[in-house]
């Protein structure tokens, strides 16, 4: 059994960051190809003929092909579970429920946030304008948000789950950018940052 995962080729993604991250969370055996998006390479044939909503990342396990990053990030928690493997949720239910509406979050809303502080300002120091006023708001937002459930600089939810990782990658386009965030959320992101699984992937920027 071995995986195909495909990201973006500039390692950018923040959600195909989350997926490596899982697959390598769990000590599962995967592959890392790329796809070209300033090309359009995910709008062809050989690739959205599989990979349906033409997006990134796309989990391919023989002929099932699976995107749209919490749905397989939730496929792989419940095909490989734990105790055997890495939990990616908490395991209290409602503590679940949570790291699944910090993911959804993530991903919806936010969104002059994410235009503005994209994630090659994250992973390349791209420089970036102040903030809008929109994107003060929305940051504001976030802010107001991740101050409730983080408590220290370690876990959400006593233990890592991968909603560590979406939520830091989430405040890093504030804190990688010198935006006004409190102490104790760059602390966490800082400690979040630490991860080998995500240090694995920042080293794939690394020449050679």
């Amino acid at each position: 059994m071995s995986f195909a995962l495909y990201v973006d080729s500039l390692y950018t993604s923040p959600y195909a960051l989350s997926v490596f991250v899982a697959l390598t969370e769990k000590g599962l055996p995967f592959s890392v190809k790329t796809v070209d998006l300033a090309s359009g390479e995910q709008r062809l044939d050989a690739y959205a003929g599989r990979a349906l909503t033409a997006r990134v990342p796309a989990l391919v396990e023989g002929d099932f092909v699976l995107t749209e990053s919490s749905a397989i990030t939730e496929y792989l928690d419940e095909t490989f579970p734990a105790p055997e493997y890495v939990a990616l949720y908490p395991r209290e239910r409602r503590q679940r429920a949570q790291a699944r509406q910090i993911q959804a979050w993530v991903r919806s809303d936010l969104v002059p946030v994410r235009v503005e502080r994209d994630t090659e300002t994250v992973f390349f120091r791209k420089p970036c304008a102040p903030l809008s006023e929109s994107a003060q708001q929305a940051a504001a937002k976030l802010v107001h948000v991740a101050e409730h459930f983080v408590h220290g600089p370690q876990h959400l939810f006593g233990a890592w789950s991968i909603a560590d990782t979406d939520l830091a990658i989430m405040l890093s386009r504030l804190v990688r950018n010198g935006d006004p965030v409190p102490a104790r959320l760059q602390e966490y992101v800082d400690f979040q940052w630490q991860r080998p699984s995500v240090q694995a992937w920042l080293a794939r920027h690394q020449p050679g």
